[in-house]
């Protein structure tokens, strides 16, 4: 398989498990950088091979084979983003930014190699679940996103799901990483903010942040 393929039914399956899940045809061409027709060309290629489900006009989803092709590059990105943050220390963005490209050239018998260096590693240093070899992979039902958090109740953070360098800097500038303690101060739903206490810092949050960050409620709070 050609890395466009990989990463195009990688990012439909990221796309299909979203809480607001968004598969359309302009969304993923968005996503990969390329324009409507291109992304229209790929999905006849790949419905033709039995990877994608294409009808005009329709969101794009994923066969069982293309579910099972996108979570084994899944699988690979994050053991490869796992092993280079704790052998490596190398920040969050870095290590999703060399894992983009390490994905693609990584045999099932090294990413099995690494997993076992690894400890068998159930999630990545942002809190993503790893998909096994067989292509489960666990999700965890105890998280939210922060936008759904109760107000009033502590959580503590358990996913950074953006990728981005700016959402990455500052959420390591305000302490917003994994298993950090943050209380619901406030949600505004007319305004999509959400205001937190972190470390005794009030922070406001737009939507758009709170919809990426995941958390779980912690017990005895």
């Amino acid at each position: 398989m050609t890395v466009s393929v990989d990463d195009f039914v990688k990012t439909i399956y990221k796309q299909s498990v979203l809480a607001k899940a968004d598969t359309k045809l302009s969304t993923i061409s968005g996503l990969l950088n390329v324009s409507n027709a291109a992304t229209t060309d790929m999905a006849r290629k790949l419905a033709q091979k039995g990877l994608v489900n294409y009808t005009k006009y329709k969101p794009l989803t994923l066969t069982n084979e293309g579910e099972k092709l996108a979570l084994n590059v899944l699988r690979k990105h994050r053991l490869w983003e796992t092993f280079l943050f704790q052998t490596l220390g190398l920040s969050l963005y870095e290590i999703h930014q060399e894992a983009e490209n390490l994905e693609h050239f990584t045999s099932d018998f090294l990413a099995g190699k690494i997993e076992e260096y690894l400890g068998n590693p159930e999630t990545t240093p942002q809190g993503a679940p790893i998909p096994s070899f067989n292509g489960q992979i666990h999700v965890d039902s105890s998280q939210l996103l922060l936008s759904e958090a109760e107000a009033g109740v502590t959580y503590e953070v358990s996913r950074l799901s953006g990728s981005e360098k700016d959402f990455l800097d500052f959420c390591r500038s305000n302490g917003i990483t994994i298993g950090a303690e943050i209380n619901i101060e406030k949600q505004y739903l007319s305004g999509k903010m959400t205001e937190i206490t972190i470390d005794k810092s009030k922070i406001l949050l737009h939507e758009d942040v709170a919809n990426i960050i995941y958390v779980r409620r912690l017990v005895n709070h």
